[in-house]
């Protein structure tokens, strides 16, 4: 775990927020990048490097090791340049060091996240990088939804029931959020990536980093009447200040024994009618979406997401 003080910190978020200005969508709260830079979580060793230029913070990158599963590889997310202190090379050195951790580290494989097209991009296509995933960013503008027809698209399917809340899973709930987000593992991975390992543990540290992470959140789960067993979940977050407008869409699954009963439209839309009622003042929904994923891209075409922009997953062996 890194160590940053506050004012560094500070530094570091408005460097990162100039990097990021040209791509749309919200941007991390700097609470919520205070704890991805500062926080280690079950699971994973996070590394984080802070460029100065004198007393100027210029850039930086976080590291993220995972230990309980996929430890052939590291995650450099993100690695950020100032903008006007871009084309000195500064982006190459930075990339270099984080290389040469994940090298100390053992491990082999380097990825990164960046837009399909833009500076990230050419970046990674420079440095040696291959593409490994394909993601689509889509929203959905709240203002402009039909929510008669959502209610009356609410399937209703025989032998389930949905539980819902508010905030993060007290401990009754974390058995079944572990086996429901170990469903996960089923979405499209790319690169060389092993199922990850969700216990009880990973899932409690999750829950309890989401307030100090400036964030909030509203969840669903659904569950076979026969006998209470978890058949999916769905969830949305919101920061906790409530000032920007957006909810983000996150995992959505629905464990394989359950599937052809339309249960992952049925979160999806209870979830979001619930956060309607609970938080007007959300404008828009951003969600991600690997493009080979023509299962949830389906769903949410229906409910009415457009395309925002795509992001690629890039891989280096090391």
């Amino acid at each position: 775990m890194t160590t940053i003080d506050g004012a560094t910190l500070g530094r570091l978020h408005a460097a990162y927020v100039q990097a990021v200005a040209d791509q749309p969508g919200p941007v991390l709260s700097s609470r919520r990048f205070e704890v991805m830079f500062t926080r280690e979580q079950r699971g994973s060793q996070i590394e984080s490097h802070v460029e100065r230029d004198g007393d100027e913070v210029v850039g930086g990158y976080r590291i993220v090791l995972p230990t309980l599963d996929n430890t052939h590889l590291g995650w450099v997310d993100p690695l950020f340049v100032r903008p006007d202190r871009r084309g000195r090379g500064l982006g190459g050195r930075l990339l270099g060091s984080a290389r040469d951790r994940l090298r100390a580290e053992g491990r082999r494989l380097l990825l990164v996240e960046t837009p399909a097209v833009g500076t990230g991009a050419r970046f990674a296509e420079a440095h040696g990088f291959t593409v490994s995933l394909t993601e689509a960013r889509r929203t959905l503008e709240l203002r402009e939804v039909d929510w008669r027809r959502f209610r009356d698209m609410l399937p209703r399917p025989e032998g389930y029931e949905l539980e819902l809340w508010k905030g993060p899973a007290g401990p009754d709930r974390l058995a079944d959020l572990a086996i429901l987000t170990a469903g996960m593992n089923d979405a499209p991975l790319g690169a060389e990536m092993e199922d990850a390992v969700y216990d009880i543990e990973r899932i409690r540290a999750r829950e309890e980093l989401i307030v100090p992470g400036g964030s909030d959140c509203h969840t669903a789960i659904a569950r076979r009447v026969s006998d209470g067993a978890p058949a999916g979940f769905t969830r949305l977050y919101v920061n906790a200040d409530r000032a920007d407008g957006w909810a983000h869409q996150a995992d959505t699954v629905v464990l394989g024994p359950h599937r052809g009963h339309r249960l992952g439209l049925l979160l999806k839309l209870a979830n979001l009618l619930r956060l309607r009622e609970l938080e007007p003042q959300v404008e828009r929904i951003i969600t991600w979406n690997a493009t080979s994923n023509a299962h949830m891209l389906a769903i949410n075409e229906a409910m009415g997401f457009t395309l925002l922009d795509e992001w690629h997953i890039w891989q280096l062996p090391i």
